[in-house]
């Protein structure tokens, strides 16, 4: 499970005065913050797995837990979506991007401590929310559900973290820029501003009528197609070349990919029909079709860095769940450009379609990238390998048959049930009994992702305990040591 080295790009010696930090000095230094925060990432994904299981159950046994309000579908289903967001995608990204700036500016990383605290705030802040979620305490507003006295403590936790990346970059001692570099940079900033804006517009002054769903959709699309795409696909440009030994292809290709992606990226996500003047949804579909542009410039890079490497493929599994999550990145790209056509968008809307693709986006791209940047790091911060193998590769094919099954059962039924509820000859009840079977094969691929995250958590656990096993052991032996030979004295 050991990756190969970097590209010579990454490698080469540092080109400012100030002598490069050493590998081992950088991950020393990153050791506890990015630890604390994979920790707490396992955990949340285990609880989203949990939520989802059961949100998928209701749909063939709506009495499961009906006699508790706090598991009724309409509370338990975005509590699912803000674990896995919040508590599992954003503390994995962050602690991924902590590390990759660290070790792409050959420097240790600034103030710990405060991440560390930014990490425990950030947390408490998510068991607020989702626990608000769970009492009916929501604003309704989707990836925005949680209460109003949660947001500010996330803000404030994502400043404590945020900060110190800034000033880890500002004080790199390689002065040459790496394309992952560009996009985790612009993340950092992206995020504050689009939940800050968002927050402010939809729960502190609320803006009126059909503006808060405007404003709802531009969230959501910065969110995925930014914050997380960016931080994705930094981690995407930077393991692959690592892990297969190769060059990136093309710089030049990354950075198109990169300013397009920023110009168009984010102005998605309005579909037709939507009760908003003509010109908004129209302009929302060409900004969307204009990422085909990024998406082939990536799938060109992602193909020419690969070419060759399917040794590695076989042999690294950190670098198959990478791979996976570029080739679903740009799966998840060509469907939402085809499903921001209004002739396909009339089929699909009000479906599972859009449960589909957003399954793909969240849990095929950018689970699978950063659950292979937590595969790859972990053991480079404590210098020790993964307890169990098996657990490994029992996570990634659970995984990969959970994403897969999830896929084509809910695009499959998205379809159908597009078609029968745009012909009127076929009564509503029907459609939703036709819709049943998809839902089972969805539930199924639910139970394959819930036990490769379950593998995952408890890999890691075993982890920490060995780490904390081997630190703690020679300690208190020499303390019992040193009190005995003080009694014998």
């Amino acid at each position: 499970m050991s990756a190969t080295s970097s590209s010579s790009h990454m490698e080469s010696p540092a080109a400012s005065s100030v002598p490069a930090a050493s590998p081992a000095a950088i991950d020393a230094s990153c050791r506890v913050p990015v630890m604390v925060l994979f920790a707490f990432a396992a955990v949340w994904l285990v609880a989203a797995s949990v939520f989802g299981l059961i949100t998928s159950l209701k749909f063939h046994a709506p009495n499961l837990l009906a006699a508790c309000p706090w598991f009724t579908y309409g509370r338990v289903q975005p509590a699912q979506l803000n674990a896995l967001v919040y508590g599992f995608a954003a503390q994995a990204a962050l602690g991924a991007a902590l590390w990759m700036i660290a070790r792409l500016g050959r420097t240790p990383l600034l103030q710990p401590g405060y991440i560390v605290l930014g990490a425990i705030l950030w947390n408490l802040g998510v068991k607020i929310g989702v626990f608000g979620i769970l009492i009916g305490d929501t604003t309704g507003y989707e990836w925005l559900e949680m209460p109003r006295y949660a947001s500010p403590i996330l803000f404030l936790a994502y400043s404590m973290i945020g900060i110190p990346a800034l000033l880890t970059f500002h004080h790199r001692r390689e002065p040459t820029l790496y394309v992952s570099q560009w996009f985790l940079l612009a993340a950092l900033f992206w995020f504050p501003w689009i939940y800050s804006t968002a927050n402010l517009l939809l729960v502190f002054f609320p803006v009126r009528g059909v503006l808060q769903a405007v404003v709802d959709w531009w969230f959501i699309g910065n969110l995925t197609t930014i914050w997380f795409g960016f931080i994705g696909l930094a981690a995407i440009f930077y393991f692959l070349p690592r892990l297969t030994g190769r060059p990136l292809h093309s710089n030049y290709l990354a950075l198109v990919a990169f300013w397009t992606l920023a110009l168009f990226g984010g102005w998605g996500g309005i579909h037709h029909g939507a009760p908003l003047p003509a010109w908004m949804p129209s302009l929302s579909t060409v900004f969307t079709v204009l990422t085909v542009v990024p998406l082939i410039a990536i799938a060109i890079n992602f193909k020419k860095t690969l070419a060759g490497a399917s040794a590695n493929l076989k042999e690294n599994l950190p670098l198959r769940f990478v791979a996976f999550g570029a080739v679903a990145y740009l799966l998840a790209g060509a469907l939402n450009i085809a499903d921001s056509l209004p002739q396909v968008n009339q089929v699909t809307r009000f479906t599972f379609f859009t449960s589909a693709r957003t399954q793909l986006f969240l849990y095929g791209f950018f689970g699978m990238t950063m659950l292979g940047a937590i595969y790859y790091i972990a053991p480079q911060l404590i210098q020790k390998d993964w307890p169990s193998g098996a657990l490994f590769r029992l996570h990634f094919r659970g995984a990969v048959f959970g994403i897969i099954v999830c896929l084509l059962s809910l695009l499959l039924g998205g379809v159908v049930q597009g078609m029968s509820l745009n012909n009127a000859n076929v009564p509503f009840a029907d459609v939703t009994k036709s819709s049943l079977h998809f839902l089972r094969m969805s539930t199924l691929g639910d139970l394959g992702i819930a036990i490769g995250n379950f593998a995952l958590a408890l890999n890691f656990g075993w982890l920490l305990v060995r780490c904390c096993r081997e630190c703690c052991v020679p300690i208190v032996a020499a303390a019992a040591k040193l009190e005995t030979a003080e009694v014998a004295r």
